[in-house]
């Protein structure tokens, strides 16, 4: 049996801090500035400076320490890390590949990122004790480089799945644009009304989810009636796959958060706005605290044009502003999406709209399902590395 080692015995870690100056562009003395993004891979955006910060180098690690984000792993970056992320040095490099502890911590982020959200406060962070505590095989250097080389190759073939699903989605994105042009130009001159205008007549228009005193943590049973959280609300996709349920007396009590084809869920956590249509495969389940759930009167607008409308062209919605990071919305309460005005173009359009969302949306499960499946794969082939059966 593999010997193994735990992590906190092999590293030492340090957590950033906010540096004293940010500039947009490079300038004398500064570093590339390492924060969330750019530990998942983006190219560096800012530049800082801090006599006192706290530098990475390409052979170290870096975690994202606080929000929605905590427990992303990245390593190869080169800068100055910002105060939400850590850095974990390795002490001794030449027992130990940067690349070969990186994709095993990948591979724990689901572990880390739960561990993180289930520990009450305000701000999600790493629990540091259980994060020192993972365990890795201890083999050879050159056995681990071997080890990273053929999780890289696994890696490789997800990214080109995923840049194939990306460009599927950018059709969408396109024929919306085509088909309805700008928003915030309206070049076709549709009528501009307000989103409480279009709310369904009989059932809630708008619904947010729970509260903590309506479901309690010790009410989740292990099976039952779903509970659809944030996870399940991704860019215009929605994943049945449910994590969370309750029973059928607890459902009876909490009908009115239930989800039906066709309601548009929204996330109000993690990145506030996501959006998607509801395709639940059963006939009940309910919303979580953390969901809005918004029923249309689909005589006058359709949720396929709705969530488009807000999935690919947030940033020309108005009173309702999106930051730069994944269209996420800097805000978003169900007063403040009933009085925003949007442009409501004539039926015949987005019927057209929905009917070629259906065809590209076939494709676009079908690359989701083979996405999925390399991804169960990549977890399998790292989880046999962490046990050193590779």
């Amino acid at each position: 049996m593999t010997k193994a080692v735990e992590l906190g015995d092999i590293i030492q870690l340090r957590k950033g801090k906010k540096a004293t100056e940010v500039h947009e562009q490079r300038v004398n003395g500064a570093s590339p500035y390492i924060q969330i993004d750019e530990v998942r891979g983006a190219t560096p955006q800012k530049y800082a400076y801090d006599a006192k910060g706290v530098t990475v180098t390409p052979a170290d690690l870096c975690i994202v320490w606080d929000g929605a984000n905590a427990g992303t792993v990245g390593y190869g970056v080169d800068g100055l890390i910002g105060s939400t992320v850590a850095r974990m040095r390795i002490k001794a490099p030449e027992e130990w590949d940067t690349e070969f502890v990186g994709r095993l911590l990948q591979s724990r982020f689901r572990q880390l990122n739960d561990e993180a959200q289930a520990r009450g406060a305000t701000i999600p962070h790493v629990d540091k004790s259980k994060l020192e505590a993972i365990e890795l095989p201890r083999i050879a250097r050159s056995e681990q480089q071997r080890i990273a080389a053929i999780l890289a190759r696994a890696d490789g073939i997800q990214r080109k799945r995923r840049e194939v699903y990306e460009l599927a989605a950018d059709f969408q994105r396109s024929a919306f644009l085509e088909l309805f042009g700008d928003p915030a130009i309206n070049p076709h001159g549709f009528d501009i009304e307000t989103v409480a205008k279009h709310l369904s007549k009989e059932r809630a228009g708008t619904q947010s989810g729970p509260f903590g005193s309506a479901l309690k943590k010790h009410e989740y049973v292990e099976a039952g009636i779903p509970v659809w959280g944030v996870d399940n609300v991704q860019h215009n996709e929605f994943i049945a796959k449910a994590k969370l349920f309750i029973t059928d007396e607890k459902f009876e009590q909490l009908e009115r958060y239930r989800v039906l084809p066709g309601d548009v869920l929204i996330s109000r956590a993690g990145t506030v706005g996501r959006m998607c249509i509801a395709k639940p495969t059963i006939s009940r389940s309910i919303i979580s605290t953390n969901l809005v759930r918004v029923v249309l009167e689909t005589e006058t607008l359709l949720p396929e044009y709705f969530v488009a409308l807000f999935t690919y062209l947030p940033h020309r919605l108005g009173a309702l502003k999106a930051n730069n990071k994944d269209n996420a919305f800097t805000f978003l309460n169900p007063k403040t999406l009933k009085a925003l005005e949007i442009p409501i173009p004539p039926m015949e359009q987005q019927i057209k709209f929905k009917r070629l969302s259906e065809r590209t949306d076939g494709h676009l499960l079908k690359m989701s399902e083979q996405l999925c499946g390399l991804e169960d794969l990549f977890q399998s082939l790292s989880q046999r590395a962490f046990r050193g059966e590779l």
